[in-house]
């Protein structure tokens, strides 16, 4: 007999008994069959008739209206009615507490989703839900593996970019006499730029065999729908992308060339100071005290900042000053050609900024501003691709921030397969509805 606190109760296939409070406060639930398929063998599907004992479980529950309850089931061992069955015996069991259970279908499933789509970590869940480590653990993994789908859906622009996972571990291969990688150091990401899919999977080891094979994995048409790739200025990406997707426009996220020409002057600032001083900088010296100002965008300072640190510049000894004012003003016209994209520039008036920097690089007498500009020039027909397309890999550096966070909150991972399905479903709780804002 169904009543109003068994569908309160929500356990399909159980009825409630009896309600009781125990000292500590706590109610005591006591439950009992009302699905006659339990009955049924779950070997042969015959429906038992002669019992052959009574058994009581105690299969722990997510709370009711915010108090904890405990389970009582008082449930039957059947004879199975088959002769040739082998399973000759069987205990009832339902969806929600299927047998050997010792919880909930529910209960799993809450704690496997509070990992997957709330952010937890698995000892918070663990301890929120009163379960051990283990457990949580295991409904994670078959929470996330059902709802993370296999294959990603297409996409028009693709991300890739590369993050520290942890600590290389080598085992020792003895036919070989050699130590062989057994958990690399680096992870790899590919991200979905052009829709909301997130982080699309992760690819254990930074070489272009790795790329190349969960690209070649795709299937023919997933590869000829992505029209352009962003990625730093990695080699091994490049040529991976020109093996698996030739037909991609390949682009260059201008946030690492800005890093990279603030890395020069930071790096002529440094030598001047070391070859003219003899010693490091502190906080006597102007060329100091200025460096973070040398590598901020004149463009967003003000136009008195910007006659201040000329100003400064100037005032200093000439083997001093001069270097660093040169090394900051290519980096100024690097900027200033990199603040073009997305307003559809003419192709004249790209090379005269282009052609401005490699002047001022090449009149300069600076190892760092040569290798800048020779940098520039490798690499130049992806800059100008993202000069006209305004492509960014702004996305994946935004994942692997995510992915960074999960690593230090878990305190890292010891299983990279953990590590990777953490990570993807912490990164795709967006395009599954499941973002917290928090």
């Amino acid at each position: 007999m169904v009543n109003d606190t068994t569908r309160l109760l929500g356990l399909d296939g159980l009825v409630v008994e009896r309600v009781e409070v125990d000292a500590e406060g706590v109610a005591v639930v006591d439950l009992s069959t009302g699905d006659e398929q339990a009955r049924c063998c779950p070997e042969c599907g015959q429906r038992a008739v002669r019992v052959k004992q009574w058994a009581t479980t105690r299969p722990r529950d997510l709370p009711v209206g915010g108090r904890p309850v405990r389970l009582r089931w008082r449930k039957r061992r059947w004879y199975c009615p088959t002769a040739g069955c082998p399973r000759r015996s069987f205990t009832e069991q339902v969806a929600q507490v299927p047998a050997r259970s010792r919880l909930t279908t529910r209960l799993r499933q809450a704690a496997g989703a509070a990992v997957a789509d709330a952010g937890r970590t698995i000892v918070q869940a663990a301890r929120d839900h009163g379960l051990s480590w283990p457990a949580v653990a295991e409904a994670f993994t078959a929470h996330a593996t059902k709802v993370l789908p296999a294959e990603p859906e297409p996409v028009a622009v693709l991300g890739i970019d590369e993050v520290r996972r942890g600590k290389p571990r080598w085992v020792y291969d003895e036919q070989a006499e050699s130590w062989t990688t057994t958990a690399d150091r680096w992870h790899v990401g590919f991200c979905d730029l052009s829709g909301g899919q997130g982080l699309l999977a992760q690819v254990e080891g930074r070489t272009t065999a790795t790329v190349t094979s969960w690209l070649a994995a795709r299937p023919q048409a997933w590869r000829g729908q992505v029209r352009a790739v962003a990625i730093d200025m990695c080699t091994v990406f490049k040529a991976a992308i020109r093996q698996a997707l030739p037909h991609a426009v390949l682009v260059v996220d201008h946030f690492h060339i800005v890093q990279l020409a603030n890395r020069a002057v930071t790096e002529v600032r440094r030598r001047t100071t070391l070859t003219q001083r003899g010693r490091r900088g502190r906080g006597s010296d102007p060329e100091w005290r200025m460096r973070n100002r040398l590598t901020r965008s004149a463009a967003r300072m003000s136009g008195k900042h910007v006659d201040r640190l000329v100003d400064t510049l100037d005032a200093l000894p000439t083997a001093i000053g001069a270097p660093i004012l040169t090394a900051w003003n290519a980096k100024e016209d690097l900027l200033d050609l990199l603040a073009v994209a997305r307003t559809q520039p003419d192709r004249e008036h790209v090379h005269r900024l282009l052609h401005r920097f490699y002047t001022r690089c090449a009149a300069s007498d600076l190892p760092e501003l040569h290798r800048l500009a020779a940098t520039i020039e490798t690499w130049w027909p992806q800059i100008h691709a993202f000069l006209h397309t305004g492509i960014t890999n702004a996305g994946s550096e935004g994942t692997n921030r995510v992915i960074k966070t999960v690593a230090r909150d878990a305190y890292g991972f010891r299983n990279p397969e953990s590590q990777r399905l953490r990570t993807r479903a912490a990164t795709t709780r967006r395009h599954r509805g499941h973002l917290n804002p928090a």
